[in-house]
């Protein structure tokens, strides 16, 4: 659309919160102020960074794909706001991604109280600590410089975690060097307090106990800490980050009624909406490359080829998953079924490869079946626990990736002219596959293969890349897309698959 502003994309930078460069320079009280140093709330310390990427029309949340222009922008507006966020979405929705990606919007240094185990800031501290620190040494208070990674608290809930974990308990060898129980100085803080000046995170709410929310409830509102029956004046700076699956709060628990209402805001998050994101968040996301070690030889199998077509069949068998009226969409899909998919993929050609001899791995049509096996436990079904062993369960999953593979051969092959491949078995010919033919005994087979440039150009192979191995992955899909539109005959024994049978 004319004028419309440029799409943003996440999936191609790196996380700017890996970057360091050196702290700056003053290390004492009196240094800092010189420098002309200010105090900055979190919240006000994300906000001007986000704001200043959004000017500058930089990526806001690097490395989340398919949220572009839902989740991402209702994040935006939250952090806009000084909001505390708790995000709703079922399994591998990319919620602990996102909460962790947030870490880059901090300062990459922030000034510390050397010493200080709540993070304070120099020039504001909090603790009854800091304040004699100051008072004791003055402008020759020793400062450092804290980089954004390490203010960075995470806890995941379990039902046994305790309010000690999270906000702190008395500690009882300092009361008993002779501070009374009032003095804040015989609290041992927990995890909440010890992320001051940071961002915390609470992954699966649900399962934190009631009585253990409750706990929160001044952290995020008064933005003090109980202890013990007693208050502790703490004014924590902090943004807090919860996750949630909401169909867990039926299973495990719920986050109560006051703790939902001070979340300043609420995100859903979803699984891919485009096909495209599906591929762009695979290709972000496996594992399909294993570089030599320090002190190893170059790894002959350590760079296998997947080619484009197969990356797309795994993307639409997870997405015809997440559709199928035999799985519970409650439970739903993860993104870690379609990547450990590919992973899987990639390591059968890796093993096919060494099996056969062959250079270079190039994952192929034979290598899709993997898949099923290794991704079942992935899949909660929507009549599961009646039969841990039916079979029921692999077919459905074998019948979807047929389709997926379907799917991919139509989109990709539309008007391509195959008649001259399938004229190859019009006298009673057959060509065999499987783990243990490598890709020049499998094109021996063929002879000439026509359209076979055509064919390779619409698989999205590069040019320079069309080697033996990449040719018969490419036909090896369209003779499997072939009979799938019921135009060849196949007959599949084991690891072995004959065409035109």
């Amino acid at each position: 659309m004319t004028g419309a502003p440029p799409r943003r994309t996440f999936g191609e930078v790196t996380d700017p919160a890996g970057a360091t460069t050196a702290p700056p320079a003053p290390t004492t009280l009196g240094e800092l102020r010189a420098s002309g140093a200010t105090f900055r709330p979190v919240k006000a310390e994300i906000r001007a960074n986000l704001l200043a990427r959004l000017t500058a029309g930089e990526p806001t949340l690097p490395g989340l794909v398919g949220f572009d222009d839902t989740v991402v922008p209702e994040v935006e507006r939250a952090l806009i706001a000084g909001h505390d966020l708790v995000l709703l979405g079922e399994r591998g929705q990319g919620k602990t991604r996102l909460i962790r990606t947030l870490v880059g919007l901090l300062d990459e240094w922030t000034p510390v109280l050397v010493g200080s185990e709540l993070n304070e800031h120099p020039l504001h501290p909090v603790s009854v600590w800091a304040h004699r620190q100051i008072a004791e040494h003055g402008d020759a208070t020793p400062v450092g410089w804290l980089h954004r990674s390490d203010r960075f608290g995470e806890k995941l809930a379990t039902p046994d975690t305790s309010v000690g974990d999270l906000i702190g308990d008395v500690d009882p060898i300092k009361v008993a060097e002779g501070r009374t129980l009032g003095d804040p100085e015989t609290v041992h803080y927990g995890l909440v307090p010890r992320t001051n000046r940071g961002i915390f995170s609470v992954n699966e709410l649900p399962d934190l106990a009631e009585r253990i929310q409750v706990a929160l409830l001044n952290v995020l509102e008064e933005r003090d800490i109980q202890i013990r029956g007693y208050r502790v004046r703490l004014p924590l700076d902090l943004l807090l980050v919860a996750s949630a699956n909401p169909e867990d709060y039926t299973n495990r628990g719920r986050i109560i009624t006051p703790l939902k209402d001070r979340f300043g805001a609420e995100v859903r998050t979803h699984y891919p909406l485009e096909l495209a994101d599906e591929i762009r968040l695979l290709h972000q996301e496996a594992q399909v490359s294993w570089g030599a070690g320090a002190n190893s030889a170059p790894d002959a199998f350590g760079a296998p080829v997947v080619p484009e077509h197969l990356a797309e069949i795994i993307a639409r068998f997870a997405r015809l998953v997440r559709e199928s009226s035999h799985v519970d969409q409650r439970s739903g899909v993860s993104a870690r079924f379609a990547i450990a998919g590919l992973e899987t993929v990639t390591a059968s050609a890796v093993r096919r490869a060494a099996i056969a001899g062959e250079t270079r791995p190039v994952a192929r049509v034979v290598d899709l079946p993997a898949v099923v096996p290794a991704s079942r436990g992935k899949v909660e079904f929507a009549d599961s626990g009646a039969d841990p062993d039916d079979e029921r369960e692999l077919e459905i999953l074998e019948h979807l990736l047929r389709q997926a593979t379907a799917q991919t051969f139509r989109a990709r092959c539309a008007g391509l002219d195959l008649t001259g491949l399938q004229e190859h078995f019009t006298g009673g010919e057959t060509v065999e596959s499987g783990e243990l033919v490598p890709a020049p005994a499998l094109l021996g087979q063929l002879g000439t293969i026509p359209k076979l440039a055509e064919l390779l150009g619409r698989l999205g192979v590069p040019e320079g890349e069309q080697s033996a191995e990449q040719a018969a992955a490419a036909v090896e899909f369209a003779l499997e897309g072939l009979h799938l539109t019921r135009r060849l005959a196949k007959d599949t024994d084991g690891g072995r698959t004959v065409y035109g049978a």
